[in-house]
């Protein structure tokens, strides 16, 4: 049934065995490496990535990542934490460089994703010539994430809730977030408009038919996936960060931001959108994200 779920975007999929379990990247293009890493919702898959990947695949090798618990990838019921992520994340970017070479890649991600690929840069920065970081979390409002390393978010008593006696409670929560309708709510809520992007809507319901695709969402719902110390985390970069959002919808507090936005090797560009900014203004996203990459190869 897992095979039956159509692929997201173009190009060759592949599966390899990780750390982080069974992972599914799909590969499309030639030229320099552009790694692209989907956000972390009920719903979420390589599809997020769609327009990246197609624009992008005319002048790179583009490699888009299922994360763990997400489309192709390994769903099986574990503990999903952000160390899996990041895991999964230096996993493909060594995957990516051992077909590619040893050379630092360009890496984007969205949302909650973003932490992931803020702590693998963190802990390998020699493996990244730049970062990218679309609606990233961590940045709404004024409170300071600087907890323990590793530490996270997460409400153990929610959790347990929701796994509880045969998972009931949290499976049942599952399928009602996970009704067309709902998602399409939701998914507006992201758009902050009613024109949402119909395939994407679409893979969506897909997806979430797919057996085990309630295990990784519960530890979102849980805030178990979210950084308790994401803070030190951003801080922690060396290498050109580039952090874009929109002004509608759901994610639009990005107040925390000012705790990075004097450094110089950070870089900021807010949209006329919602929170996938490249979906509504695809051209303008990808030359102001050129003009960064250029930028930093400029000044290199």
């Amino acid at each position: 049934m897992k095979h039956a779920l159509p692929a997201a975007v173009s190009g060759e999929r592949c599966e390899f065995d990780s750390a982080a379990g069974r992972l599914s990247v799909y590969v499309a293009g030639q030229g320099p490496p552009l790694l692209l890493i989907h956000s972390i919702n009920a719903s979420a898959s390589a599809a997020e990535m769609r327009p990246l990947h197609e624009h992008y695949r005319a002048t790179h090798t583009v490699f888009s990542v299922d994360l763990p618990g997400y489309g192709f990838s390994d769903r099986s019921d574990r503990d999903y934490t952000p160390r899996l992520m990041t895991d999964a994340v230096h996993a493909v970017t060594a995957w990516v460089q051992s077909r590619c070479g040893p050379a630092p890649i360009d890496a984007l991600a969205l949302s909650l994703s973003s932490e992931y690929l803020a702590r693998a840069a963190a802990e390998a920065p020699g493996s990244y010539r730049s970062v990218a970081l679309v609606s990233p979390t961590g940045f709404n409002g004024l409170k300071p994430w600087r907890a323990a390393p590793g530490s996270t978010r997460g409400l153990p008593w929610l959790y347990k809730a929701l796994r509880g006696p045969g998972a009931v409670w949290g499976l049942a929560l599952f399928r009602a977030l996970t009704r067309p309708g709902v998602i399409r709510y939701f998914l507006c809520r992201t758009w902050g408009s009613k024109n949402i992007d119909e395939a994407l809507w679409a893979y969506d319901v897909l997806t979430t038919r797919v057996p085990g695709a309630e295990h990784a969402p519960l530890h979102f719902l849980s805030a178990k996936l979210f950084s308790a110390d994401i803070h030190t985390v951003y801080e922690s970069l060396a290498m050109p960060v580039w952090m874009s959002h929109g002004v509608r919808g759901d994610f639009t507090d990005y107040r925390g931001k000012a705790i990075v936005e004097s450094r110089p090797n950070w870089q900021f560009t807010i949209f006329p959108t919602g929170a996938l900014p490249y979906f509504e203004v695809p051209q303008d996203f990808c030359e102001a994200y050129d003009r960064f990459r250029d930028g930093r190869v400029a000044g290199a």
